[in-house]
């Protein structure tokens, strides 16, 4: 057979997919209809983990924007599980997603190597000439299922289901002294009085709080001092965050917003560790939120790794206070 002269068009070029501006729309989209994506869905049976979602098959918590990802679908999908898999791994376990289950993206970071470069935009070559590589993250969706989405998964997997409502008066006292044990270690001085706000003040490195009287619930106050106590971590002599350490900080300046979002992510974060079911209510941030997302596609990438960093580092301070 007569081979064609004709040449073969090239495919045409994929769009490239901005995962950081589809995750981000996904968290907008969520404000704007009033859904808070850092509230966790459930409340945590007692002794069952750290309650942050984790991986069936091994096991480990997802951490930073994954939490809010996963913890948004499940509220909005109405799951009562907060374990979660691969299609792959689904089928390891003998098990499989049922037919027509949509997946939750998160996202996943993997070194790829790129040339390195000066401040100037110039390649940076070695002694022989040859183009320095560096390694940079190079981010790429990772879908995942809840177990709710599949069959035939091993049964205990779907013990200690987690549901809305679900009582808790049992584990509220552990989480009491959790919190105070965190700030005893935190080293922050905390001032109690009849008034109407909570703040942390940097000068003084102090939280200042309205008495715990004021609040409907003891839950509430816990989660409010855990907000100050992650504005705390930014103190110049501890994480010197700069929504902390800026001496020209305006409320609903962006850096301002920005600080406020990594505390209302850590608190969040910090409540699920340690099973407080509180709330903080800071609705008045939400314009500003959205403008500081809106205006940065890697913004809500940055707040939920500081506000990681703030966690790891009061739950680490007090692990070191209780071992010594």
């Amino acid at each position: 057979m007569k081979k064609s002269d004709r040449k073969r068009r090239p495919a045409a070029d994929k769009p490239v997919r901005d995962i950081y501006q589809e995750v981000t729309d996904r968290i907008v989209a969520a404000l704007e209809k009033g859904t808070r994506p850092w509230k966790r869905p459930w409340r945590p049976a007692e002794g069952t983990g750290t309650g942050f979602p984790v991986n069936a098959l091994t096991g480990h918590s997802y951490q930073g924007i994954n939490v809010l990802l996963l913890w948004l679908s499940a509220a909005e999908q109405g799951f009562g599980y907060d374990i979660w898999l691969t299609y792959r791994q689904a089928q390891q376990l003998g098990g499989h997603v049922r037919k027509g289950e949509m997946a939750t993206n998160t996202v996943i970071f993997k070194p790829v190597k790129v040339p390195a470069k000066d401040r100037h935009g110039e390649l940076l070559r070695d002694e022989h000439g040859e183009v320095v590589m560096t390694e940079v993250p190079m981010i790429k969706a990772n879908p995942l299922f809840n177990i709710a989405q599949c069959d035939d998964l091993p049964a205990h997997f779907y013990e200690n289901r987690r549901l809305p409502g679900e009582e808790t008066a049992g584990i509220i006292l552990p989480a009491t002294h959790r919190v105070l044990d965190i700030l005893n270690a935190s080293g922050v001085k905390v001032t109690s009085a009849a008034q109407n706000r909570a703040y942390y003040s940097p000068s003084q490195d102090r939280i200042v709080m309205p008495l715990s009287s004021q609040f409907d619930r003891n839950a509430d106050y816990q989660a409010t001092l855990l907000h100050e106590l992650v504005h705390s971590t930014g103190h110049p002599s501890r994480l010197a965050r700069e929504g902390i350490t800026s001496s020209s900080l305006k409320f609903g300046d962006p850096l301002y917003s920005f600080e406020e979002l990594v505390a209302e992510m850590g608190s969040a974060f910090l409540c699920a560790q340690l099973s407080v079911e509180g709330e903080v209510n800071h609705e008045s941030y939400l314009d500003s939120w959205l403008r500081v997302l809106k205006s940065d596609k890697k913004a809500l990438f940055r707040a939920a790794g500081q506000a990681r960093q703030a966690c790891e580092f009061l739950l680490n301070v007090a692990a070191s206070r209780q071992a010594a």
